[in-house]
């Protein structure tokens, strides 16, 4: 809540590191419980991540921030607003790992980045460099081959990509920790998960969790698998540049993407191959220039 922004610190990047490799290596822990309907999956990931959030919130004493935001009614609004994409997220990406469309998640979180800059020029009023404008144009090249060949993956990964930067951009304007929102957000989320839940249960193949131990261990573990990276990348964002918090994002999209190729053996055709090649080269470019930016910041400095 305070007004002036935390100095970057060393060690952030390890932090930053372990929850990117979570991110990325979810999709093994996906599949996992890929017998799970997506919607009910989602709707015991909320139920189980709240009581873990709440459990943190009260470790690291963050119930007063935690009482100020669902007692200021302009912040609970925009973190129902948040929550909503959020669980919108979770179960357009659930349903992708288990329908077997790695590369169209991992395409989804490649994209994100990029959006971001384009949403903070265009709607925020922020500048950008003559490179982030030639990368912003290659990824839009790039989604344009895959609109023309790869239809049905092009949805998925604009999907995710489309509602993960809305949460990026509404959290942006909630003055509220990492934590504290999330916390918020499940709450928001829970009511409409404990529904989905009995819902489930009321078919004839009955409620997934409590059906064997595997299974509702597995679906009981979504809790930390949801706060743990969270709470690791909050610690990253106050020690490190965001340049540098920046570039360390497209790890996990990596991840997904080696995984897809290697463990899923789901093929990668011209198509996407040349898709994911032009993204790739954009991503570069947009990394290049925030190096080079820095390095120039770095120069200007006194000493």
């Amino acid at each position: 809540m305070s007004g002036n922004a935390p100095q970057p610190q060393r060690g952030g990047l390890p932090f930053a590191l372990g929850a990117h490799l979570v991110w990325g290596l979810l999709p093994l822990y996906l599949m996992l419980v890929r017998h799970v309907p997506a919607f009910e999956f989602v709707a015991w990931r909320v139920l189980f991540t709240l009581p873990f959030c709440l459990a943190i919130i009260a470790l690291r004493r963050q119930g007063p921030e935690l009482r100020a935001a669902l007692a200021n009614w302009k912040v609970l609004r925009l973190l129902v607003l948040s929550a909503l994409l959020i669980g919108a997220n979770w179960t357009v990406y659930v349903a992708a790992i288990q329908a077997g469309h790695v590369f169209a998640a991992s395409l989804g979180y490649y994209l994100t980045p990029l959006l971001q800059v384009l949403a903070g020029t265009v709607l925020l009023g922020e500048t950008l460099s003559r490179r982030q404008w030639i990368a912003v144009v290659l990824s839009g090249l790039g989604v344009a081959l895959l609109a023309r060949g790869a239809l049905d993956m092009l949805g998925v990964s604009l999907a995710l990509a489309l509602s993960w930067s809305s949460y990026g951009l509404v959290r942006r304007f909630v003055p509220v920790g990492s934590l504290p929102g999330l916390t918020v957000e499940t709450m928001v989320l829970a009511l409409p998960a404990m529904g989905g839940v009995l819902l489930f249960a009321g078919t004839p193949a009955g409620s997934s969790f409590g059906h064997d131990l595997p299974t509702s261990a597995l679906i009981a573990a979504a809790g930390a698998i949801t706060a743990v990276p969270l709470l690791l990348f909050a610690i990253a964002a106050r020690r490190m540049d965001f340049s540098a918090l920046g570039m360390v994002q497209f790890t996990s999209p990596t991840v997904v993407f080696l995984l897809g190729l290697t463990m899923f053996g789901e093929p990668l055709d011209p198509v996407k191959l040349t898709s994911f090649a032009i993204i790739w080269a954009a991503i570069a470019l947009f990394v290049w220039d925030l190096i080079a930016a820095r390095r120039k910041s770095a120069d200007k400095a006194p000493a």
